[in-house]
């Protein structure tokens, strides 16, 4: 089959750095390896990826792990069945405050009097209101004694605009991907405090998921997607150099288009080794990385329940099996040549986790 005959596959992304396995797939040709065209289509704002997913523009997406889970309850917006393919990376996010409040949070002083020492309400943003920002920020807010559906107001603010947001003032701190802290950082408009792994070490955070009925209607084009890109995050993992590389291609404005030095270093392409901490970022770690682990939905639930999100029942987290695509995983995995993990979950430790 010639190129111009392979199946063209449209996949929604957004410019942060976690959308580096489908540029590299893309700029690899893993994609025609494995008998597909991808088309790639950035998009300004989470919403943006949602509605251009349900409605039938794109075939798949790049996008928050909690936002399947919101799509496919209905929650916050417009429901339907979703599958969740594979897990992009771990890690990888951050919590970036206005220099007044991150000195303050590193001279130890508790978050509480740091935000009242603002003198005003203080304000967040995050990127999605039911996305995984949302989460790590009011997760990390609660465990420092501070209530984010009381004690602050929270906004929600496409990544690129986030640091001209705390810039301006409009805003006194926000979590977002990568490299929109770097950025902040690089202006001196603002300071990281809590990488997202720091957290959760291996958390899940971007995945790569479509209509239930799309994965259903096409399996082998489903999981010839997957394996494709599982190949590609295991390419990001293999080597720094691959990284540094990958980080000049997401420097072209029609990716990223922010500096390669920043994007290197948020993807610690200058290490001399891939880390192997629990909270750097991560795009394959042997497949681990890859997994859509049940046990991983069933914490989005009960984050969902947590903030009022969704009342939790009993069918909610049966329909789990639904969405985590692990037939389409596995058959992925085997055809890329990766040993899949045997266990459908896993234990997940957060930093204030009490040690067993």
């Amino acid at each position: 089959m010639s190129q111009a005959e392979l199946p063209v596959l449209r996949v929604a992304y957004m410019p942060l750095i976690d959308c580096a396995p489908l540029v590299a797939a893309s700029r690899l040709g893993l994609d025609h390896a494995y008998g597909l065209q991808l088309q790639l289509h950035r998009q300004a704002s989470w919403a943006g990826v949602r509605d251009r997913l349900l409605a039938g523009e794109v075939d798949a997406a790049h996008t928050l792990a909690s936002l399947v889970y919101a799509i496919d309850l209905g929650v916050g917006g417009p429901q339907c069945p979703m599958a969740l393919l594979m897990t992009l990376n771990h890690n990888g996010q951050a919590i970036t405050l206005a220099p007044a409040l991150a000195q303050g949070v590193a001279a130890g002083q508790p978050l509480p009097q740091v935000l009242a020492e603002a003198g005003r309400r203080v304000v967040f943003a995050q990127t999605f209101p039911t996305g995984t920002h949302a989460l790590w920020l009011y997760y990390w807010l609660a465990a420092c004694g501070v209530d984010p559906m009381r004690d602050v107001d929270v906004v929600s603010i496409p990544p690129p605009q986030m640091p001209e947001a705390l810039a301006s003032g409009l805003v006194d701190g926000y979590c977002s991907g990568e490299p929109w802290a770097a950025v902040a950082e690089a202006q001196g408009s603002g300071q990281r405090v809590i990488r997202s792994g720091e957290l959760w070490p291996e958390h899940p955070e971007k995945v790569l998921a479509c209509r239930r009925e799309f994965a259903a209607l096409q399996p082998e084009l489903s999981e010839r997607l997957t394996a494709c890109v599982l190949e590609a995050c295991r390419w990001l993992d293999a080597a720094p150099a691959n990284r540094a590389q990958c980080a000049q291609w997401l420097a072209d404005p029609d990716y990223i288009g922010v500096p390669a030095a920043h994007l290197a270093a948020c993807l610690d392409a200058d290490a001399a080794t891939v880390s192997v901490d629990p909270s750097a970022l991560a795009f394959h770690r042997g497949g681990a990385v890859n997994m859509p682990w049940l046990s991983d939905g069933e914490w989005f639930l009960e984050q969902f329940q947590r903030w009022g999100w969704h009342t939790l029942q009993a069918a909610d987290l049966a329909r789990l099996h639904d969405i985590h695509r692990l037939d389409n995983s596995r058959r992925a995995a085997r055809r890329a040549g990766v040993t899949a993990p045997d266990a459908d979950r896993r234990i997940n430790r957060l930093f204030d986790t009490p040690a067993a």
